[in-house]
């Protein structure tokens, strides 16, 4: 098992990758203690059956670079190939504000080839590959040196099984013409605002049952003056408030250090110091609010007036077309968006693109009363009305 610590060898190998189609790669890294994700190993892989074919990349060794492996991921030529991306693109943007392109997502790949919902990778492999992953180095301090070769083991496992899985995906998306309904999914990944959560908007991820525009100012200005922090300090943003404690901050609205002492969900170090400073200064800012400038909760879906036959009618359309295609219902539409388009929404996801060839037309066109449904032994079928 090769392990990689040099600029030089990373270098050479990315070279040699370049004259392969594809690549295979994935991502150890750590979260808990940090806002942003800290890179502690890169796993790589060459098509083939060949072990040597595989490497470990040590970002942690001292004086590498990763720059030859981000020209590999702007060398278009050659793809490359993750499972559940999310979090490896995200490592990378930070790092470089580079995307591997073309990029293939396998569990984006599985969920289109009927695989299920977010599928998982040792699914993969077990369904694919026909063989087993050691899990039991899965929750593992992969910052701490020297790794073990259990370790490097279960790493290495993570990129070598992917390119069998890789090829029969590739082959199935092909067989199926779908390919074009992956590469749509993956605009998402590969866009900058996925990646991005500005301090203003912060707010908007806090759930809360109270719609007060005056509360949901402070609210903003708690949650923004959070993520600064968090962003600024990189420590995550619960190790400044949680969520709870923020909501019960914008209730209480505390004015001096002896009103914020009255909060029972604010932890020690948000008592003093820059935290306290920040969180009477957020909810002065907050009050302090113009009524033009204050948030709005999104009302939007409040007046639908939902039809619930039609949206019993839709969700058994919804099952009927995902078991023909092949494909999971809650990659084509949540609940809510059904019940959204029984009321007359038309700007929803399953409305549009691969989604409403598979489901929307016809969902629109039951909505219109052009089609009906009716039932033959253990099939829904569609009717011309």
């Amino acid at each position: 098992m090769k392990t990689i610590t040099t600029t030089a060898e990373l270098a050479a190998f990315c070279s040699e990758a370049a004259n392969h189609p594809y690549v295979t790669v994935d991502t150890e890294f750590l979260r808990e203690r940090t806002y942003y994700s800290k890179l502690c190993l890169v796993q790589l892989a060459m098509p083939g059956t060949d072990d040597s074919k595989a490497v470990l990349v040590d970002p942690l060794a001292d004086g590498i670079e990763l720059d030859p492996l981000y020209d590999l991921f702007r060398d278009t030529s050659v793809v490359k190939v993750f499972h559940a991306a999310r979090q490896d693109l995200e490592i990378f943007f930070v790092d470089a504000q580079v995307f591997p392109e073309p990029l293939f997502d396998t569990q984006v790949a599985a969920m289109v080839c009927g695989f299920g919902e977010q599928v998982g990778y040792e699914t993969l492999v077990r369904k694919i590959c026909h063989a087993g992953v050691d899990k039991t180095s899965r929750f593992t301090d992969w910052s701490r040196r020297p790794l073990t070769d259990a370790q490097k083991k279960y790493a290495l496992a993570d990129v070598t099984f992917l390119r069998q899985i890789y090829e029969f995906l590739r082959d199935k998306l092909e067989e199926s013409g779908r390919a074009r309904w992956v590469a749509e999914e993956l605009e998402i990944l590969t866009n900058p605002a996925t990646y991005i959560t500005a301090p203003q908007d912060a707010w908007k991820r806090v759930k809360t049952r109270t719609s007060s525009p005056k509360f949901l100012a402070i609210l903003r200005e708690l949650a923004a003056f959070r993520e600064e922090y968090a962003q600024t300090r990189n420590v995550p943003r619960n190790r400044v408030y949680k969520d709870d404690a923020l909501i019960e901050l914008a209730s209480l609205k505390p004015a001096n250090a002896e009103e914020l002492g009255r909060a029972r969900l604010l932890l020690r170090e948000g008592r003093r110091g820059d935290i306290a400073d920040g969180i009477l200064a957020a909810v002065k800012a907050g009050i302090a609010c113009k009524s033009e400038d204050l948030p709005q909760p999104d009302r939007s879906r409040d007046k639908l007036q939902v039809n619930p036959a039609l949206a019993d009618l839709l969700r058994v359309l919804l099952k009927a077309k995902t078991e023909q295609a092949g494909v999971a219902a809650k990659l084509i539409a949540p609940a809510a968006d059904l019940d959204g388009i029984a009321a007359g929404l038309r700007d929803v996801p399953a409305l549009a693109g691969w989604r409403r060839e598979v489901f929307g037309n016809d969902a629109l066109r039951l909505c219109d009363g052009e089609i009906a449904l009716t039932a033959r032994g253990n099939d829904v079928i569609v009717v011309e009305v």
